[in-house]
């Protein structure tokens, strides 16, 4: 199965960087954004660590001794178990802090796992990647195994593969590029060589993004580039660790020295070189706790496989095996639904699948929505969207989740033109930010300096000290007008702001060393503060985050299943990707789906597969427990009034138009453009003006695009400026009559439209 367009890579390489190598020794509070504020004592003896646990949970906190595996389904509290059990056994003098690896695939998990295990009074307890500990690994034993100094670790292997395809005389383009670079790194976690690759990809029925003898011919002069020029890659990382510890065995005696008990997070992503690692660092030993879902399997095309953990019992005939199915994140009605997904399973995973029974009082029922097409359906969202924040939903707990990157951008659109702010979800890490890096020295120096600090001097209070170093960098208490970059530096720094707050809740006594060593924590695990705006994401990138509402979009067959999935196992592995995004949502949940893509087309496509039996109208043949009655009706929104429009035509070509971008514009990206430059500017001018007014950013006056397509039509009346997406009615109706004006070149009606 080739590598999905706009798919993330694999979690542990999606926020792994070489700063999070280092053991976090400073930071006293690391919880998910949703814990901010809570104050936390550490429990006063071993048997208060068990305090607050549910039956489930309880036993696999005390369970200590011999292979233990947890089968823990979404939302279920697996953190809170793992983390309750090594701090048990630590509190009771079982297990020794410095004998414990706790191994994950993030390192957001790895920290947060860090800061529950100090909060409970078990500080010094290693919580890592499979990477990150390995590479600290390499690091130390390299001079003693090799010789020498451990080459260098390549930032980005796009890079190398571009040249390796450029020398085998392949030309690549750079969708294929970064497909290539997903094939190298799957076969080097799957453990083949450059030789095997072909018969690899068909022995796995994996469809490769180009012939297999070329890929495997890259992956060859790649390997042979990265010798020459004394660099690794990630993927080395573990290859070289294995290589040491199966030749050396008086170092593989020392690391077994060294830990003793081992705990693996999200066991059913581990990838066959993982397992072989992870067999390594054990040795002969039976102390071993696993935890994982195999209905949260996701990442197939990394090379994770839930085989580790379906195998467990076989491998271990005698492990504690312990069921987690109290759900506390979701309501009944989601978990309804969630469980109904998995009830039309098949396959070995869904043979191991659990029925969870959700903790929460009732909430509403998911919300099913078919539209005309997916401009429709964007601004339906983007309604219901704004619709919930205005009842009190705040914007920072609300996402859209799609099956691929591509699909983001008639999302932002819709968002934009409904004035609701959002946050693209793998966009430019917030740490890596210039004003982010700037603010983290400025903040870094004050504390250095203390109360010798001038700007300092007379504050006291934790967060007025951030915001008073923060002003010097451009932070006021209130934000500038309109967008761009000015905007973008201002959201930045009052996030730090905000999390400087969050920070002295949960901890009153904290200084500005406290929160600097926060800081520099959450970089190394790229835990980024809460950006107050409604999150656009993929469902691969949505796995391990949870929020109020969530709305899963594009719910068509070729799109969820994704039409490259052919094979049974990879039509599983769609359900269970669907089934994350459903297991999201804590109270709001909505599924939603067009008929076709664009305006005025032919309404063929049909719901997802996976929604028969869970909408009216469907049925699910052998499914149990899902009947075509089940969860409520489907809106059809706007189906009849769009339907009866004609497909959008290019103005200068006359081509059938489907992207939203060119829809907006009514002409392909490709043809000419006739628009009046100096009405643009003018537009553009009068739009900063609003937007100062108005305290709100530029794009929920008009989107640059919507600007583009006004200055390109030059609208004479109401009913033309109607007709130019991005114009609704509410829009027309409170900036229509200056928009005219500035078209007919005439000065703007001074009528206060604030209200």
């Amino acid at each position: 199965m080739r590598h999905p367009c706009g798919q993330p890579p694999h979690p542990s390489r999606e926020t792994w960087q070489h700063g999070g190598v280092t053991a976090a020794t400073h930071s006293p509070l690391f919880p998910r954004e949703s814990d901010a504020g809570q104050i936390v004592t550490p429990p006063r003896d071993a048997d208060a660590v068990l305090d607050g646990l549910d039956p489930e949970q309880r036993e696999v906190a005390t369970a200590l001794h011999g292979p233990v595996c947890v089968l823990a389904g979404a939302g279920t509290g697996k953190t809170r178990a793992i983390t309750h059990r090594i701090a048990y056994g630590v509190r009771a003098g079982i297990l020794q802090p410095g004998s414990v690896l706790a191994v994950t695939f993030t390192n957001r998990a790895a920290g947060e796992m860090r800061g529950r295990l100090r909060q409970l009074g078990a500080g010094g307890v290693q919580a890592r990647t499979f990477h990150s500990a390995a590479l600290r690994q390499l690091q130390f034993f390299w001079p003693k195994a090799v010789g020498g100094e451990l080459p260098r670790l390549l930032d980005r292997k796009v890079q190398l593969v571009a040249e390796s395809s450029a020398r085998c005389r392949i030309r690549l383009d750079r969708n294929e590029l970064r497909d290539v670079t997903a094939e190298i790194e799957w076969a080097k976690v799957t453990q083949t060589v450059p030789a095997d690759y072909p018969a690899a990809v068909a022995k796995s029925s994996r469809e490769a993004p180009r012939d297999a003898a070329e890929i495997g011919q890259i992956y060859g002069m790649y390997e042979q580039l990265k010798r020459d020029r004394s660099v690794i890659d990630f993927e080395d990382v573990l290859l070289l660790t294995v290589g040491i510890l199966q030749d050396r065995h008086d170092i593989a005696d020392q690391i077994r020295r060294q830990y003793q008990h081992f705990v693996v997070d999200e066991y059913q992503d581990v990838s066959p070189l993982q397992q072989r690692l992870l067999d390594l660092w054990l040795g002969d030993r039976k102390s071993l706790c696993v935890v994982g879902d195999a209905s949260q399997t996701i990442y197939s095309f990394t090379g994770a496989t839930p085989d580790h953990l379906l195998n467990f019992r076989t491998r271990h005939p005698g492990a504690t095996v312990v069921k987690l199915v109290r759900d506390y994140r979701s309501t009944p009605q989601v978990v309804h639904l969630a469980n109904g997904l998995l009830n039309q399973a098949r396959g070995r995973a869904a043979e191991h699948r659990l029925e969870l029974i959700s903790q929460r009082e009732p909430g509403p029922e998911p919300v099913r929505t078919e539209y005309a097409d997916e401009p429709a359906e964007a601004e339906g969202t983007a309604r219901r969207i704004r619709d919930l924040i205005a009842a009190g939903v705040p914007a920072g707990e609300i996402a859209v989740l799609y099956r691929i990157n591509a699909q983001s951008e008639v999302y932002e659109q819709a968002l934009a033109d409904a004035g609701v702010p959002y946050q693209l979800r793998g966009a430019e890490r917030f740490f890596e930010r210039q004003e982010v890096r700037e603010a983290g020295a400025a903040l870094r120096g004050a504390a250095r300096f203390g109360g010798n600090d001038s700007l300092l001097d007379d504050v006291v209070e934790l967060p007025s000290q951030v915001r008073a170093v923060l002003s010097t960098k451009g932070w006021t208490t209130e934000p500038p007008a309109g967008s761009g970059a000015v905007r973008d530096r201002w959201e930045s720094l009052a996030a730090l702001v905000r999390l400087a707050e969050d920070f002295v809740r949960a901890k009153p006594s904290a200084t500005l060393a406290d929160l600097v060593a926060e800081l520099d924590e959450r970089a190394a695990a790229q835990h980024a503060p809460t950006v107050q705006g409604v999150t656009l994401a993929s469902l691969h990138a949505a796995k391990g985050l949870e929020w109020d509402a969530v709305f899963l979009v594009g719910l068509t067959e070729g799109m969820m299943p994704i039409t490259y999935a052919k094979t049974d196992e990879q039509i599983e592995e769609e359900r269970r990707l669907l089934y994350v995004g459903v297991t999201r949502a804590r109270s709001h949940l909505s599924l939603s789906w067009a008929l076709s893509r664009s305006p005025g087309g032919r309404a063929s496509r049909r719901p997802t597969r996976f929604l028969n039996g869970l909408r009216p109208g469907s049925v699910a043949p052998g499914a149990r427990g899902a009947g075509a009655e089940a969860g409520g009706p489907v809106e059809r929104a706007g189906v009849a009034r769009r339907k009866r429009r004609g497909p959008v035509l290019c103005r200068v070509c006359g081509k059938t138009l489907t992207d939203a971008g060119e829809m907006k514009l009514m002409r392909c990206e490709d043809c000419p453009s006739d628009m009046d430059e100096a009405l643009y500017e003018r537009l553009r001018d009068w739009r900063a003006d609003q937007a100062q007014r108005l305290s709100q950013p530029a794009y929920c006056v008009f989107t640059d695009k919507t600007l583009m397509a006004i200055a390109e039509a030059v609208p004479g009346s109401s009913g033309e400026l109607a007709g130019i997406a991005g114009v609704g009615s509410r829009k027309l109706d409170r900036f229509g009559a200056d928009v005219l004006a500035i078209c007919a070149g005439e000065e703007c009606a001074e009528a206060d439209r604030d209200s």
